[in-house]
């Protein structure tokens, strides 16, 4: 008795219509879609994107070459060289981030004793090669310049929410 129901139901293709009555449910609802580069989603308060070195309000760099944000990565894509300088301070001469292997866990951020290495965020940036997304310590610096004041507020924001 049951296989003639299945045959039947075969024939009169009860499944091919159940399907297109899901379809046609979809196809008339509201859409989710969002425009991007028009519209853009709320990101998360914790969201990490893309690096920035910071200055002090004097224009000092903050990095004082303690490596460890380098010893911390657990994707090695922190590269750090640094002197001494003429005063007995330790400060970078090479600070390099390859965003190719970076995996944006925020290690370094944390690790970091004096607010130096701070991840922004920014995530409308983009490489056509592989080389492009080497940064190096000017281009961060540039970055941390250029966005000091929303770094600024989020840090505050951050301290006042702990």
């Amino acid at each position: 008795m049951a296989a003639i129901g299945e045959f039947f139901n075969s024939l009169l293709l009860k499944e091919l219509f159940k399907g297109l009555a899901l379809t046609g449910r979809y196809a008339f609802a509201r859409k989710i879609t969002i425009r991007y580069p028009e519209e853009k989603t709320p990101a998360s308060p914790r969201f990490r994107g893309l690096h920035a070195l910071r200055r002090y309000p004097n224009g000092e760099e903050r990095c004082i070459a303690c490596k460890l944000c380098e010893a911390v990565c657990p994707a090695l894509a922190i590269t750090i060289d640094s002197e001494k300088r003429a005063d007995n301070t330790r400060r970078t001469t090479r600070y390099d981030i390859d965003l190719a292997k970076c995996i944006f866990c925020g290690f370094c951020e944390e690790s970091c004793p004096v607010d130096s290495i701070v991840e922004t965020h920014i995530h409308e940036y983009h490489g056509e090669k592989r080389g492009d997304l080497l940064y190096t310590k000017e281009m961060l610096l540039a970055i941390g310049d250029r966005y000091e004041s929303e770094i600024a507020a989020a840090r505050e924001q951050d301290a006042a929410y702990r």
